[in-house]
């Protein structure tokens, strides 16, 4: 892949892995902290973006800027934390159930989402 070459929409068609986008948007990174959370990095930079970069920019500089900002600060959340801690996932997000206890059931509508 040459970033100088490609647009960002083409560039990023061809990130597979956390690695991947951290290496393109130039985010340094101890590979032992991306192996352990590499998808839970992944999430946590969608939900930024979802939540925080809606509407996108047009340009493909100000994006970038922007998908480099949530992305380090998805990775900077997993440097200080834990996936349990997080929660990024519903499998993590236990409930009170009404008869007693936790329950950390995810129906499949959300699974699906």
């Amino acid at each position: 892949m040459e970033p100088d070459t490609l647009s960002l929409d083409e560039a990023l068609e061809d990130l597979v892995s956390a690695e991947d986008f951290l290496d393109y948007f130039t985010v340094p990174y101890e590979a032992a902290v991306v192996h352990v959370n590499r998808l839970h990095i992944l999430q946590r930079f969608h939900d930024y973006l979802a939540r925080h970069a809606n509407p996108m920019p047009e340009g493909d500089a100000a994006r970038c800027a922007i998908y480099k900002k949530w992305l380090t600060q998805a990775y900077e959340d997993f440097v200080v934390s834990d996936a349990l801690t997080e929660k990024v996932f519903a499998v993590f997000q236990n409930v009170p159930m009404a008869e007693g206890g936790m329950s950390s059931f995810v129906s499949l509508d959300k699974v699906f989402r």
